[in-house]
């Protein structure tokens, strides 16, 4: 399916360069707002908003649970600074339009991509159930339950997994894990998602660049 975009700024998404910014039309049915404040139009098919850890509510409002239309939010996965993923987390509201949700997948899926359909939850799916872990190994780090080395290649051999927490989240960025956890304890309130010590300092360190 054809696609516009409006892009302002870099995408976290699709930085420059990615395809996906290649392949998109001048006019089409579904509209994507990167960084871009983004225009409610009923005529068009699908409206799509990059996401940050925020809700979809925060750009469209919200009415009592009741909220929804043609407008959805989306985020391609992207540990840190690492490539972004094939994984596309779609975002949807309590009365979002069918026909919308099936206009985005088919357009992401045609694209190449997997994707994953989800309420307007602040962080969504995955950095909801991954940040916690992290946190936990590197609060085990600190604790020296084990080594860095050693918590890693036990959940390469032992859960099969293609890295190790620690090595995931300082390859992907301690400054990056510490706004996303912070984000998410400012909206949760739970311990899990506290910023670590480990985070904080990478953040403070960065902060006296």
């Amino acid at each position: 399916m054809h696609y516009t975009i409006d892009l302002s700024g870099e995408s976290r998404s699709f930085p420059t360069g990615d395809p996906f910014l290649k392949s998109a039309s001048s006019n089409a049915d579904i509209a994507i707002y990167l960084g871009a404040l983004f225009k409610p139009d009923d005529t068009k098919a699908a409206i799509l908003i990059e996401l940050g850890t925020e809700c979809l509510g925060v750009h469209t409002g919200e009415n009592a649970g009741e909220e929804g239309s043609n407008v959805l939010g989306f985020s391609r996965y992207r540990n840190g600074d690492d490539a972004p993923s094939s994984l596309i987390e779609l975002v949807r509201q309590p009365a979002t339009l069918a026909s919308a949700i099936e206009a985005a997948q088919t357009m992401f899926e045609s694209a190449g991509f997997e994707v994953a359909l989800c309420s307007d939850q602040a962080g969504r799916i995955i950095d909801r159930l991954m940040r916690p872990k992290y946190n936990d190994a590197l609060r085990f780090l600190d604790e020296g339950l084990a080594t860095a080395k050693d918590m890693d290649l036990t959940c390469r051999m032992g859960l099969g997994y293609p890295d190790g927490p620690i090595e995931r989240v300082e390859r992907g960025g301690l400054g990056h894990h510490y706004d996303v956890t912070k984000s998410l304890f400012e909206i949760y309130g739970t311990s899990a998602y506290t910023p670590p010590r480990r985070a904080v300092v990478a953040k403070q360190r960065a902060n006296l660049k």
